[in-house]
């Protein structure tokens, strides 16, 4: 039987790592010490730790496509209703992890990109990958009409992974979820608000603007008669 490889248990104990000390604070010391591996053996399968991030990420982002699948191809919910139902896997996700573990893709973005083109270039790449089923599923819940078409697919894919991201490291300071729900909150009441309620709150406006002329106009009447 052929020795065991290490490469595999490195990059699972290098993304627990990362998670938890980012980054630059992942030394490769302390990513072999949780793999239960020699040091010498993280030279043998990666040339640099930045090779290695890569790897991680590349690795993370697979699981995340997961995640992406199960909510976004299922059929037995609307367009509208996938987008919401992966915001809410993630957010389950999220609290079993006590709120204390984000995204890779953005500690990353925040922690490497800067330093390293390799890191860069490749969460460029994952993010122009990541908003295309986003933008597959926004498209088709407009042409649903579920949804308002004022603007693109992919723009609103960019808007909608970018703020979420940013609400997750806002849910990392405060430990607790109000970000998150927050952000969804707003965002199917305003951006993926249901047309129907779009063309409710048309109704509505459009009822209180002609009945607020009728009674400016009655005001104006009778002032003229006092006259």
């Amino acid at each position: 039987m052929g020795r065991h490889s290490l490469r595999g248990d490195i990059l699972q104990a290098g993304l627990r790592v990362m998670f938890r000390s980012g980054y630059h604070g992942a030394s490769v010391r302390d990513i072999c010490a949780a793999a239960g591996a020699p040091q010498g053996s993280f030279t043998n399968h990666f040339r640099s730790k930045e090779a290695f991030a890569a790897e991680v990420l590349d690795g993370y982002f697979d699981y995340l496509k997961g995640l992406i699948s199960e909510a976004l191809n299922d059929e037995t919910l609307t367009a509208r209703q996938r987008l919401k139902r992966y915001l809410d896997i993630i957010t389950g996700k999220l609290e079993r992890d006590r709120w204390k573990v984000g995204c890779l893709i953005g500690d990353l973005s925040l922690g490497a990109s800067s330093h390293s083109n390799l890191l860069r270039e490749r969460l460029d790449a994952i993010f122009r990958e990541w908003r295309t089923p986003f933008a597959s599923c926004i498209a088709a819940a407009q042409a649903a009409e579920e949804i308002d078409s004022q603007f693109d697919p992919t723009e609103l894919a960019e808007f909608l992974l970018a703020s979420w991201e940013g609400a997750i490291l806002r849910m990392k300071v405060e430990r607790r979820p109000a970000a998150l729900e927050r952000f969804k909150t707003i965002m199917f009441e305003t951006v993926f608000k249901a047309r129907s309620q779009h063309l409710a709150s048309d109704r509505a406006s459009t009822l209180h603007g002609s009945r607020r002329r009728r009674r400016v106009g009655r005001s104006v009447r009778k002032r003229s008669r006092r006259r």
